[in-house]
């Protein structure tokens, strides 16, 4: 039976916070934007190198767990049955994690760093060394990290959700930590806050994808900068996604995962093919091997700016921190029939392979043009034009310029309706009493709710900030999912320190 009660505690704290930002933003814009940078400032200041190392501890943790006993514990119980096909599976966790975030920044991302690479490595702007500095940075930023911040609260969730039978609560993250329930008040505080620092993250991604497709849709009309592009791209979003989210979890989102994949292959093999293939595997190979040797100084900040690190390694924890809590609800309960190796596959491995793929190829593909055939300078692109209208740049480059553009355009709506659709789930889930495995959907109207109010703080981001607004909307989002993630982290390295297994974990 589905839910009909809302959890008025969990709902009305962040929604009552979210429309106060969301009036004071339109009474005084100003002083809006002025105090986001402080409370922004003051988040990277003093905590910037708590992010970092919190990152890098959870990728270490998702390797170490994936080598010891509990890998072999089936999520559910010996006896559980797979929600999903493997394939379903890795298609959904793909596709509802940060696929709008590769599509935004894989051309714009690395344009950047060719030209402006942090000073303190003595790298020479627009030099080779530059080169294979932006590729491997986008490795770092978009590949086994954040997919390891997902994983583990996700796999945290499962356990306690499924095998330990706690309640369908982020709060429940805490029972390994504690070795006791979380009482229903404090479990209903964690959700709020969880909530909070999602929408400001759910915020930050559609902001990217109303400016990538803001940038699109200029390459077909000539719109000028009408200040009702924006808001009129949010509200096509927020309105496909709520439809698909009502329409439940496993029907919507399936259909729109199967179809995000595919058009992800599609485009992906167009571009490795009509591009530069083989700088695009040298580079790449290159780029891998500068990215392992210092995949752990760079997580920490160590050798680059310390400016540079915040603006953009911790601006990318802390956005992939903001969505991660609620995030680990709906990949949790999709976990549930596989064991934790099977977990680990399918959310952080194959899924930061593709990834990586995906940067070798649009990003190689972007350094290629700027750097090595200077068919288009990317970087005048960049600053005259925004990050949005780079991808674009870049395509105009190859055949069938507007086939390939508008198809990108088609992209990237769907990956932020496919993200948007999950997430939207587990929130409106968060606020509904009475969810369980045999009951796991929530209220239509709450969605709706939760839908509007995303779409209406995004829209007031990028309008007022635009890609400012965007980073500031990650780090405050991303602030106290910290704290939860570094709870999640301990309870996990609990059960890993436990000498036996009990019979309710398997």
């Amino acid at each position: 039976m589905q839910p009909t009660k809302i959890n008025i505690a969990v709902f009305i704290v962040p929604f009552s916070l979210l429309l106060f930002s969301i009036i004071f933003s339109q009474a005084d814009p100003d002083g809006f934007l002025t105090g986001m940078r402080q409370a922004n400032d003051w988040i990277l200041t003093r905590f910037g190198w708590l992010f970092s190392w919190s990152t890098l501890l959870f990728l270490v943790l998702c390797i170490v767990v994936y080598c010891s006993p509990l890998a072999s514990i089936r999520i559910g119980g010996k006896t559980a049955k797979p929600l999903l096909s493997k394939f379903q599976w890795f298609y959904i966790a793909l596709c509802t994690t940060i696929a709008i975030g590769i599509l935004f920044w894989a051309t714009a991302e690395p344009v950047y760093h060719l030209h402006e690479p942090p000073g303190r490595t003595g790298i020479e702007p627009d030099s080779a060394a530059a080169a294979t500095f932006a590729l491997s940075t986008l490795f770092l930023h978009w590949t086994f990290t954040p997919y390891s911040i997902y994983t583990l609260i996700a796999l945290l969730f499962a356990l306690v959700y499924y095998n330990y039978r706690q309640p369908f609560s982020l709060g429940s993250l805490l029972y390994p930590l504690t070795g006791k329930p979380l009482n229903a008040r404090w479990r209903q505080v964690v959700d709020a806050v969880c909530l909070y620092s999602l929408v400001a993250g759910m915020a930050a991604s559609l902001g990217a994808g109303i400016l990538t497709l803001s940038g699109g849709i200029r390459q077909f009309a000539d719109l000028g900068d009408s200040p009702f592009i924006l808001p009129a791209i949010a509200g096509l979003i927020v309105i496909t996604f709520i439809i698909s989210s009502v329409s439940g979890l496993m029907k919507g989102i399936k259909t729109l995962s199967n179809i995000n994949f595919y058009a992800f292959l599609a485009l992906g093999a167009f571009v490795l093919l009509a591009g530069p293939a083989g700088y695009i595997f040298s580079s790449g190979a290159e780029s891998l091997g500068d990215y392992l040797v210092h995949l752990a100084p760079r997580s920490l900040g160590i050798g680059v700016d310390r400016e540079w690190s915040e603006s953009w390694t911790v601006f990318y924890w802390a956005n992939w921190l903001a969505w991660a809590p609620v995030t680990a609800v709906f990949l949790g309960r999709l976990g549930v029939g596989y064991t934790v190796r099977d977990f680990i596959h399918f959310n952080l491995v194959f899924p930061a392979l593709f990834s990586m793929l995906w940067m070798a190829i649009f990003g190689g593909t972007a350094i290629y043009i700027d750097h090595i055939s200077g068919t288009t300078d990317l970087y005048a692109v960049l600053q005259q034009q925004g990050p949005e209208s780079t991808i674009y740049a870049v395509l105009n480059t190859l055949p069938y310029p507007r086939l390939t553009a508008a198809g990108f355009l088609f992209i990237a709506f769907i990956s932020y309706v496919t993200a948007a659709d999950s997430n939207t789930s587990a929130m409106s889930g968060l606020c509904s009493s009475g969810i369980s495995p045999d009951s796991p959907e929530p209220p239509g109207w709450i969605k709706i709710v939760w839908g509007v109010v995303v779409g209406t703080v995004s829209w007031v981001m990028v309008s007022g900030a635009g890609i400012d607004g965007v980073r500031m909307a990650s780090n405050l989002g991303g602030f106290p999912a910290l704290f939860l993630g570094l709870a999640a982290a301990a309870g996990m390295l609990r059960l890993l320190l436990k000498k036996s297994l009990t019979a309710e974990n398997n």
